[in-house]
C-alpha cells in the first residue's frame, strides 16, 4: 500500500513512524513534513487546506491512503476533495468535522445522542455572554465556538479574564466547570463500526504543577493505572457510539478518528469536547503502544470494513512523551535556532526512546527549531515510573537555546501506580 500523510507536526511524525514499520506500506510519502518525518518518508510540498492540491499530489504518488493529520485541512473540505478523486482517505467528511469546527454543534449533536456533557450557552453578544458568566460562576469555561488551535480555551477564576476572552470570539460557548482528571480516548471509525484505542492523559498548561497558561499540551502518558478498568467499555456505551450513530442518524457520518475530551468527574463521565483527528501529544504514547499494524486499521476505517478486522492487540509496555518547547510558547515563538543532540538520543537511548519532531526544518546540515512545540520525546518502559525515567534521560541529550519543558509528566501516576 502506497499511503500520503498530510501534515507536518509531531501528531503525523508520529503516524509516519507506525506506518513506516507496517509491512505492508511499501511507500511512504507525507507533506509537507518536517525535518524528523523527512528520515522515514518522503516528503512533497503542498498547501494542506487545498483539498483539490492534495488530492492532485495523492493522484500524481498513486497513493492508496491518504491519512489526513491536522483539524483545519479537515474542517476545510479536504477529505471530500480527495474522496471525490476516487482514493480511499482517512479521515471526516467537511460536514462531520464540524464536530471539532464548531463547539455549538458539537454540543447539539450531543444533546441529540443524549451524551452527558457539560451545561452550556452558546453567546454572540456582551448581554449573553455576562448573563452565562454570571449563571455559572467561577471557574470560569469559556470556549471560541471555532478552531483555535488548542488555544482557543480559558479556563479561570477572574470573570474579566472570562469576558474578555469572550468579547475577542465572534461566537462563544461558555459552560459550567467539570471537576476530576481528565482523559482523552480516541476511537477509530468507519460511521457504523468503533474501535476504541488505549486511553491516555495529557498536560496542558504550560508549567509544572498544571500552572501556567493552556498549551497545545506539554506532555502525555498511557497507560492510566488510576483509571476504572471498566472506563473504556463506558465511553464506549455512552459517548463514542452513540455520537457516530447520531451523526448517520442525521446524514453526516462521521468515518476517521473520534477523540472524546473527558472529565471523570464526582457525578461520572462527562464529555469536555471532541475533536476530529488524532490529539497531540497523546498521538505520541498510543500508538507507541499499539501492535496492530497501522495502515489496514485506518483503511478499514476509509472503506467502510472495520467490523471485519480482528481485534486491536496492545503492548504491555507504558509510553511516556515530554513536549521540548520553544522560547516564549505558548506566546509567539522564537525560531531557527538550532537543535543539537538528536544523534546522541538515537545513540544511547533507541529502541526504548525516539524524537518526533513538531515544528522543525532542515538548515543546510543543521536541524532548527520552527514552531512553538518543537519535539516530543517519547520512551516506552515496563511501567510508567521508567517509560518517564527514559524520556527524561533523552530530554538531557537535546540542546535547544531557550527552550522549555515540563519536567512532571507522568509523575504522580507514576508514583501512585
Amino acid at each position: 500500500m502506497k499511503v500520503l500523510v498530510i501534515g507536518g507536526g509531531a501528531r503525523e511524525h508520529a503516524l509516519c513512524r507506525s506506518l513506516s514499520l507496517d509491512p505492508d506500506v511499501t511507500a511512504l510519502y507525507c507533506a509537507p513534513g518536517n525535518a524528523g518525518i523527512a528520515e522515514v518518508a518522503e516528503l512533497h510540498p503542498v498547501d494542506a487546506l487545498d483539498g483539490d492540491a492534495v488530492a492532485r499530489l495523492a493522484t500524481e504518488l498513486g497513493a492508496e491512503l491518504v491519512v489526513v493529520g491536522p483539524e483545519a485541512p479537515l474542517v476545510a473540505g479536504v477529505a471530500d476533495a480527495v474522496r471525490a478523486a476516487g482514493i480511499p482517505c482517512f479521515g471526516p467528511s467537511r460536514e462531520a468535522a464540524r464536530l471539532e469546527g464548531s463547539k455549538a454543534f458539537a454540543k447539539d449533536v450531543m444533546a441529540g445522542a443524549n451524551v452527558p456533557t457539560a451545561r452550556s450557552y452558546v453567546c454572540t453578544t456582551p448581554a449573553e455572554i455576562d448573563e452565562a458568566l454570571d449563571a455559572f460562576g467561577a471557574p470560569y469555561v469559556v470556549k471560541d465556538d471555532g478552531l483555535a488551535a488548542g488555544k482557543g480555551v480559558v479556563v479561570t477564576d477572574d470573570v474579566e479574564a472570562a469576558r474578555t476572552h469572550a468579547l475577542a470570539c465572534d461566537r462563544v460557548v461558555i459552560e459550567e466547570f467539570l471537576d476530576g482528571p481528565e482523559v482523552s480516548l480516541f476511537a477509530i471509525t468507519d460511521g457504523v463500526t468503533v474501535l476504541p484505542l488505549q486511553p491516555a492523559q495529557d498536560f496542558k498548561r504550560a508549567l509544572d504543577g498544571d500552572e501556567g497558561p493552556n498549551t497545545g499540551g506539554m506532555g502525555a502518558y498511557s497507560p492510566l493505572p488510576w483509571a476504572d478498568p471498566k472506563l473504556v467499555d463506558e465511553v464506549m456505551q455512552t459517548v463514542l457510539q452513540p455520537t457516530v450513530d447520531e451523526l448517520r442518524r442525521r446524514g453526516t457520518p462521521f468515518s476517521g478518528l473520534l477523540y472524546a475530551g473527558l472529565a471523570i468527574t464526582s457525578r461520572g463521565v462527562r464529555v469536555i469536547e471532541f475533536n476530529a483527528r488524532f490529539g497531540d501529544p497523546e498521538t505520541q504514547v498510543v500508538l507507541a503502544r499499539l501492535k496492530t499494524p497501522l495502515a489496514g486499521v485506518l483503511l478499514g476505517s476509509a472503506n467502510g470494513t472495520l467490523d471485519v478486522l480482528p481485534p486491536l492487540t496492545w503492548r504491555e509496555d507504558a509510553a511516556v512523551t515530554v513536549v521540548i518547547a520553544s522560547h516564549n510558547y505558548p506566546g509567539t515563538p522564537r525560531t531557527g535556532d538550532p537543535i543539537e543532540g538528536l544523534a546522541d538520543v538515537v545513540a544511547k537511548d533507541a529502541p526504548h526512546a525516539f524524537v518526533l519532531h513538531a515544528g522543525t526544518r532542515q538548515d543546510g546540515e543543521a536541524v532548527v527549531s520552527a514552531g512553538g512545540r518543537v519535539l516530543s520525546v517519547t520512551a516506552s518502559g515496563n511501567d510508567l515510573a521508567q517509560a518517564r525515567e527514559r524520556a527524561y534521560a533523552a530530554v538531557g541529550r537535546i540542546r535547544l537555546d531557550g527552550s522549555q519543558h515540563r519536567t512532571d509528566i507522568a509523575r504522580k501516576a507514576a508514583e501512585e501506580a
